[in-house]
């Protein structure tokens, strides 16, 4: 679904008026009515009903906020992880022997899972008697230890910049396995598709990539709607001597004529303000083809009319509901009479 502030043109933190007077200042000027010749305008139109009807609940307005900062989270987690993995893959065959060695060091265990035996330690020379003759002795002592002590330094302390923390963090889950219980699983792979309500009702298979590159289908039809999850087995990232990971697939419908609410459809229904007060009978187009509807008389933009057995499929056969939500508009050109009536009605005299 675009995004509705910017279909609305307002600012994400704007208030329920200014939402509510962009929503009446773009119908306004997106009406079909009003532009004859775009075969666009109805589309806008909906677009611009959908993105008021979100906006304007407080509850569905909190609910895709939400959605869209946990998919911007998403998609920087994808990042961070494409990142590590290049790096990993650069780095770590140069780097696996030193986390090797640092991560036995902090284990005490060497490369084969033995006791690492401890490093030897610079035993310290005995003071040397200040008497003349001993001052050869212990200067010499001197020069032979210093490249013992210098070794020592340089085994038990790492290179800076040794080992990357891929390779440290593969070195630490190396070791667990040996000691602990195993990971036995390789992550999932989690993604989107967005689909259309026909495809829902037609059953159509869409497609996404594995990691590998291959193209996978991923069933819909009964029982799927927005925000729905599908689990796919070992469609995920493959790791060797790991079970593969499964692909979760949460499926988003596209923006078109419907609004999904469940398994239920909402579509915008424009009337004017005549065919409003004393209703009238006209079609609408279902999703799956044109549907006669009832307008009651006295009809306000409030007011809804359900059809049952058009929405969306359960998982147990039976059907939601469209639900036709009445958009009130005026006409394309002013209309004396008409302003005259409402005239007398606000001041209060009659013809």
């Amino acid at each position: 679904m675009r995004d509705p502030y910017s279909v609305l043109g307002v600012k994400k933190n704007a208030g329920q008026e200014e939402i509510k007077a962009a929503w009446r200042s773009l119908a306004k000027a997106v009406h079909p009515d009003q532009n004859h010749d775009d075969p666009l305008a109805t589309v806008r139109f909906t677009e611009a009903g959908r993105a008021y009807d979100l906006l304007r609940d407080p509850e569905k307005r909190s609910r895709y906020d939400r959605q869209q900062r946990e998919a911007e989270l998403r998609r920087m987690e994808q990042m961070r992880r494409r990142e590590a993995e290049r790096k990993s893959k650069v780095e770590a065959p140069r780097m696996s022997e030193d986390a090797e060695d640092m991560i036995a060091r902090i284990f005490g265990v060497d490369s084969r899972g033995q006791q690492a035996e401890p490093r030897p330690q610079a035993r310290p020379q005995p003071q040397a008697q200040s008497t003349a003759p001993a001052q050869p002795q212990q200067a010499a002592a001197q020069d032979n230890r210093k490249p013992a002590d210098e070794s020592a330094t340089d085994e038990t302390m790492p290179a800076r910049g040794s080992a990357p923390g891929g390779a440290i963090i593969s070195a630490i889950i190396r070791r667990i396995r040996g000691s602990r219980a195993r990971i036995d699983k390789a992550p999932d792979l989690v993604t989107d598709i967005t689909v259309t309500v026909e495809d829902i009702l037609n059953r159509v298979r869409p497609t996404i990539e594995t990691p590998e590159g291959q193209t996978i289908r991923v069933p819909i039809g009964a029982g799927t709607t927005d925000g729905q999850v599908i689990r796919l087995k070992e469609a995920g990232y493959r790791i060797e001597n790991l079970r593969r990971g499964d692909a979760v697939v949460t499926v988003r419908v596209a923006p078109g004529r419907f609004r999904t609410d469940g398994f239920d459809l909402r579509l915008d229904l424009p009337i004017t303000i005549e065919n409003a007060v004393l209703g009238c009978e006209t079609t609408i187009d279902g999703p799956l083809g044109p549907i006669p509807v009832t307008v009651p008389a006295w009809s306000g933009s409030d007011q809804t009319i359900r059809i049952e057995g058009e929405g969306l499929t359960k998982d147990n056969g039976e059907r939601g509901d469209l639900i036709a939500e009445i958009r009130l508009l005026l006409w394309e050109k002013p209309d004396a009479k008409m302003i005259d009536l409402m005239r007398s009605l606000r001041e209060g005299l009659y013809l």
